[in-house]
């Protein structure tokens, strides 16, 4: 059934929280800690799975997606600059909606928990978070090198160039174009197969999270928790109404069922990527071209993550909040001025976010230590931000493929216009 795979989410969910509440509740804490160390084995190798699916999937779309476009490059140049002005648009929209929420509910004030001294290690470290880094992990060494490594971003690098040459190359590369073609195709039937883990991996996830944490740390957050999910509401509603606009709101109604799943799938794994595969195959239902959603997408994975830049925002400002540092108007301005500029590189980078707010805090002058505050509920946050990313890459690919397709009708219908023969003047 097609709704199946929703509903045994949701349910290995529910499930999860049950099981995980009744053994943080009745074991010794030790028992507790191994008793989700043996569940995270079935989420890993889940994760797993699904990573072993996106570099081929993205290489396979990518380069039969451009191989259709003609190796145009002012097609791929017009489409990637469209859907960078939707990413920077709707990332100021992020840091904004982020700033205003925590400013207004001030979750930090009044926390009651007791403040980690302010020399104390936060134990994330920062040094893989450079400019240098990030501009040489941008081109790959060896295209199976980044293949091996699930390096996204290098392997759209490489999919660019070689969707280009396999256009130039005409009849002579069509057996390769069709090969690009049939190996998407494989991985999207093989990500059918990953799903079917999908429901078992959430129950281990949720399940092992609150059986070593608790539901009570839920409560304990419960102002920050609340504050951040209203913030991501508003963003979620934000890049909806902005889709409408551009898509039009019944076509939104039907994008919305179609996205669904992988909006659920993310949030119950808290993992963005797990959903990527799905993604790609609902885009593909409603009708987008997957010349443009093998372009966009990629992109979105990799430069707009707004669940997680509203995270930054929301974290580094409840840290000041918490430790009673007043920070000017000014400094809360040039925060979201880095951040907006930061985030767009953490692609690849393990616990990004929290790197990110890592280094972030001490260029305010606020302790890193902070970060001890939410390491213990950052896996339920996770899954919002995650889930949020899914919906606004989803819709940035709506919008993109919209425009595009805009600007296809007027050019054949100038076309035809220019074609018809003009009626003779009487003499």
């Amino acid at each position: 059934m097609k709704s199946s795979l929703t509903t045994w989410i949701i349910a290995a969910l529910l499930l999860g929280l049950a099981v995980g509440g009744y053994v943080h509740r009745t074991m010794p804490a030790d028992e507790a800690a191994a008793f989700a160390r043996g569940l995270t084995i079935v989420t890993d190798i889940f994760l797993r799975l699904i990573k072993m699916i996106i570099a081929p999937l993205v290489l396979g779309a990518l380069v039969s997606g451009i191989g259709r476009m003609g190796g145009d490059v002012g097609t791929l140049s017009r489409i990637g600059g469209r859907a960078v002005a939707w990413f920077i648009a709707t990332s100021i929209g992020a840091l904004l909606i982020g700033w205003a929420t925590v400013s207004f509910f001030q979750p930090g004030i009044g926390l009651g928990l007791p403040l980690p001294p302010a020399a104390a290690e936060s134990g994330v470290s920062t040094e893989a978070f450079t400019f240098r880094r990030f501009a040489t992990e941008l081109v790959p060494t060896s295209i199976f090198d980044a293949l091996a490594r699930n390096s996204i971003l290098q392997v759209v690098v490489f999919s660019v160039f070689a969707g280009v040459a396999l256009a130039r190359m005409g009849e002579r590369g069509r057996l390769l174009a069709d090969g690009a073609h049939a190996l998407m195709d494989l991985m999207l039937i093989v990500t059918g197969f990953v799903m079917k883990v999908a429901p078992a991996a959430v129950f281990a996830a949720v399940a092992a999270t609150i059986a070593e944490r608790g539901l009570g740390v839920v409560v304990t957050y419960g102002k920050f928790m609340g504050g951040f999910y209203v913030a991501l509401l508003a963003l979620m509603a934000l890049n909806l109404i902005a889709c409408g606009f551009v898509i039009g709101f019944a076509p939104l109604r039907r994008l919305v069922t179609e996205i669904r799943d992988p909006f659920v799938l993310a949030f119950s794994t808290a993992s963005s990527e797990a959903a990527y595969p799905r993604i790609l195959a609902a885009l593909d239902r409603f009708g987008i071209p997957s010349r443009i959603s093998a372009f966009v997408l990629p992109l979105g994975y990799s430069f707009n993550l707004d669940g997680s830049m509203m995270y930054c925002v929301f974290a580094c400002l409840f840290i000041a909040q918490a430790y009673g540092i007043e920070l000017t108007l000014f400094q809360q301005i040039a925060m979201m001025g880095m951040l907006l500029i930061t985030s767009k590189g953490i692609a690849g980078v393990p616990r990004a976010s929290l790197v990110v707010i890592a280094a972030t805090l001490p260029v305010f002058d606020i302790p890193v230590a902070g970060l001890l505050l939410i390491l213990g509920v950052d896996h339920f946050l996770d899954m919002g931000r995650s889930a949020t990313n899914v919906v606004g890459n989803a819709v940035a690919s709506a919008a993109v493929s919209q425009w595009e397709m805009e600007r296809e009708a007027r050019e054949a219908r100038a076309a035809q216009a220019a074609a018809a023969p003009q009626p003779r003047l009487a003499e």
